[in-house]
């Protein structure tokens, strides 16, 4: 019985900490949120109230930024542009929903990117980019210049969202790179169709875009996430240390009774 009361003790000890710690929002936690509700109002065609997020997104964003500055100043740049974006989306009387669901979703990307340090919201377009690169590629392969066309230009939109976010996390160098191949391949498209040796581009491409998802799963694990692996496994084995100690105490006590009857 003892026991068991031990081992609940020790679940609660360890579960604790971690629900105080899911109450606490940091400052960039609370705009994270602030962008995906102005995100939800677009979806819903309330793009005054949209507005009225992203004006109460800048206040508070300047808030945090006036006194320190927790982020770069390629950061901030960023967040900027892509916050006038999504403004631009919230109040432009003509421009299209998906257009408006775009520029939100990417500056929705851009604050996630920065609130978070482990598997951004941006990654999990990876399905999306990669079928319409590859769409493309297989255009490409048959000849098929028009479809082709449309399935890079998909490509590029879908790419287009995530870039400022994919800027944020990851190297500089890897982004050149990825820039200087999709350049290449838009701007001698009727070249990469034909020519078998120019449609190399696109296999390197294939190949870094497959890396640039790859690094960032295999990005180390989110703290918490440690913090609980190492709180469990203490907790293990804490018990089992303590079983096993409970069980030496009972067969040194059944000893020491053996003995005893030996003796009478």
């Amino acid at each position: 019985m003892k026991i068991k009361w031990f081992i609940i003790l020790a679940i609660i000890m360890m579960l604790t900490p971690i629900s105080v710690q899911a109450k606490q929002q940091s400052p960039m936690e609370k705009l994270d949120d602030i962008s995906d509700e102005a995100l939800q109002m677009v979806k819903f065609h309330r793009y005054e109230d949209a507005k009225k997020l992203l004006d109460y997104f800048s206040d508070q964003f300047t808030s945090i930024t006036g006194n320190k500055q927790p982020l770069t100043m390629d950061e901030v740049r960023i967040v900027h542009t892509s916050h006038d974006e999504a403004m631009e989306a919230a109040v432009s009387p003509n421009m299209k929903y998906e257009e408006r669901i775009n520029k939100l979703t990417k500056f929705r990307l851009v604050i996630d990117a920065i609130s978070t340090s482990h598997q951004p919201l941006w990654t999990e377009m990876e399905d999306q980019i990669m079928t319409a690169f590859h769409q493309a590629k297989d255009a490409a392969l048959n000849g098929d210049s028009a479809h082709f066309h449309s399935s890079f230009n998909s490509f590029l939109s879908l790419y287009n969202v995530i870039y400022p976010s994919m800027k944020i996390d990851v190297p500089v160098e890897n982004i050149q790179r990825l820039d200087a191949r999709i350049n290449f391949i838009d701007e001698y498209r009727s070249q990469v169709v034909k020519d078998q040796k120019s449609r190399q581009e696109l296999d390197a491409l294939d190949t870094d875009l497959k890396n640039l998802f790859a690094n960032l799963e295999e990005d180390e694990a989110d703290p918490s996430l440690w913090w609980v692996i190492i709180s469990t496994g203490s907790i293990i084995i804490m018990t089992l240390s303590y079983v096993g100690w409970r069980k030496y105490q009972g067969e040194k006590g059944l000893k020491k009774d053996r003995s005893r009857d030996l003796k009478d």
